[in-house]
């Protein structure tokens, strides 16, 4: 007689099922619960594949689905992995080569440029849903990290190789999809049938594996153009190539061979040379008078604002910062969210007419009185801060905002320079594992929260999900009206965070609602070897999060 095991779900349903059952197998019987096709599950703040065999009591049990950020991360994992693997059946010993997130979908591309034609991408996008109609199984296997290391040998995948070099763990799990084996950071589907929407679509010097859209993952993602972005980071690539240093693996080697130092000077002079380029461009136009930098939380814009002020200097300008928060309207007056809470991110919780006026004037040659917000009061305030341009003083103002037509409405075009500012991540885990750019400004953010706003890691990873709707509300959409970007990401800066952000991510507990999240960036964050911070110059951007930058 088979043994049962209990399953206690976290909205207090309760079944019992034989030892054994897989939680695929669990969530057929649940099925018609969700909206929206079941990615994974999850047991007491812990995830599970749903090939996992169930084989003992389990309480707090879920299933996440297509709609929620791990399922949609599960999902664009195996339709990657469906790419690779379909591409291995009609181009074999051709590699497909996964960078950037852009346009709502994955930028892929084969090391062969000759492959990227319109008709091969159409025949990849065939076969991908052939094998979709084949129902084929996507299996794990367990490794040894030798064994593991022989077989990425033997398939040519010598970044894999090199990646795994560095590991502490003595196994690796790989995955086997028709002839493919390969390595994902990451959970996994069980069959190519469950991948039922995609679309591969030529673009730039390649093509983009489009996903389901976030917010409604019953469609694909719209697909909208982003040349600007696009050519940033095909810039952030001409980097990497310059530096040696595209892949985690590469990193690691440059690091045990004591090298670092190079690599450092390298990065930070590339950095410089391009805010000296945006600065060349605005002194170029002329009548530039108001200068609005924006970007997403963590970006690095404040050491971006002030290094760039530097390079305006160098060409006989006189920069004058001003803050977008001290134009804030009166707390009572802020709007609110669907919660009820004041949504200090909102457009409207500026005072878009004051502001408008005193840049006008200010561009005029008029005298203005500055306001001064304070955060205590919620109040403006005004305290006798008075400015009035010179001839060569330009304006620097930063805020979520600053892209957005609506804030600076009253300015004229050739009076104005937007930049936005990003962090871009150029470096991948391998070529078919990418580093989210959240991933980046989400470490940054949590080490600089911890470091100088006493804030816990718990809080910043409670907060993150209303940061990123902010973003994608109030700065995302208007990314293409940047006069230039501003990619601030520095190659090796990860390698540094890591000492910093591994010891917080510790403190989550397993009883945390955020353990998950802490234990997939733990897990993150192992493949990198730790660096000395002593090289980093004190006006380095890492700085800013790291501690002792000059621009404090």
């Amino acid at each position: 007689m088979s043994k049962m095991v209990r399953i206690l779900f976290k909205d207090g349903k309760e079944i019992q099922v034989e030892k054994g059952t897989t939680f695929e197998e669990l969530a057929e019987k649940v099925k018609g619960q969700g909206e929206y096709p079941i990615m994974l599950a999850e047991t007491e703040n812990s995830y599970k594949e749903l090939a996992s065999p169930i084989l003992h009591d389990l309480s707090a049990v879920r299933f996440i689905y297509l709609n929620e950020k791990d399922g949609m991360r599960v999902y664009q994992r195996s339709a990657t992995f469906l790419l690779v693997a379909a591409a291995k059946r009609i181009f074999p010993g051709r590699h497909i080569i996964v960078n950037h997130h852009i346009a709502g979908g994955y930028f892929c591309e084969f090391k062969d440029d000759g492959l990227c034609s319109d008709e091969n991408i159409q025949k990849l996008e065939e076969m991908m849903w052939q094998m979709v109609r084949e129902e084929l199984p996507i299996r794990k296997e367990v490794l040894s990290v030798e064994q593991a290391m022989e077989l990425f040998e033997a398939e040519g995948m010598l970044d894999k190789k090199e990646l795994f070099k560095y590991r502490r763990t003595s196994t690796v799990n790989i995955y086997r999809l028709d002839e493919a084996k390969d390595y994902f950071y990451g959970y996994m589907l069980t069959n190519t049938k469950a991948i039922q929407l995609f679309k591969l679509i030529p673009y730039a010097h390649g093509f983009i594996l489009q996903f389901p859209d976030e917010k409604d993952p019953s469609h694909l993602k719209t697909f909208v153009p982003q040349p600007k972005l696009s050519n940033i980071f095909r810039e952030s690539e001409r980097w990497a190539r310059i530096l040696g240093v595209d892949t985690v693996s590469a990193l690691n080697n440059v690091i045990a061979k004591g090298e670092i130092d190079e690599l450092i000077k390298i990065s930070e002079a590339l950095h410089e040379k391009r805010i000296a380029e945006i600065a060349d461009q605005i002194v170029e136009k002329k009548h530039i008078k108001l200068v609005l930098i924006a970007g997403p939380s963590s970006s690095g814009k404040t050491t971006s604002a002030k290094r760039l002020g530097i390079q305006l200097k160098v060409n006989g300008m006189k920069p004058h910062v001003v803050s977008i928060d001290d134009y804030f309207v009166d707390r009572e007056h802020t709007p609110r969210d669907e919660k009820g809470d004041y949504d200090f991110e909102a457009l409207e919780a500026i005072d878009i007419q004051l502001f408008n006026e005193h840049m006008k004037a200010l561009i005029e040659g008029k005298e203005v009185e500055v306001p001064t917000f304070n955060f205590v009061t919620g109040k403006r305030e005004y305290k006798g801060n008075k400015i009035k341009l010179t001839p060569d003083e330009i304006l620097i103002v930063e805020g979520i905002h600053g892209l957005n037509e609506k804030l600076s409405y009253a300015i004229p075009a050739e009076n104005k320079f937007k930049i936005y500012v990003s962090c871009l991540t150029q470096l991948n885990i391998d070529e078919h594992n990418r580093i989210p750019t959240t991933d980046t400004r989400l470490i940054r953010r949590m080490v600089r929260d911890n470091q100088y706003r006493g804030i816990d890691p718990e809080k910043t990873l409670a907060i993150w999900a209303s940061v990123r709707r902010g973003e994608n509300k109030n700065i995302f959409p208007f990314q293409e009206e940047a006069d230039a970007m501003l990619n601030t990401v520095l190659i090796y800066e990860l390698a540094v965070l890591k000492s910093k952000a591994e010891p917080l991510l510790f403190r989550i507990t397993r009883q945390s609602p955020y353990y998950a999240e802490a234990k997939r960036m733990l897990k993150f964050l192992e493949y990198f070897l730790p660096m000395d911070t002593s090289e980093i110059p004190s006006n380095s951007l890492i700085r800013e999060f790291l501690g002792g930058s000059s621009f404090q």
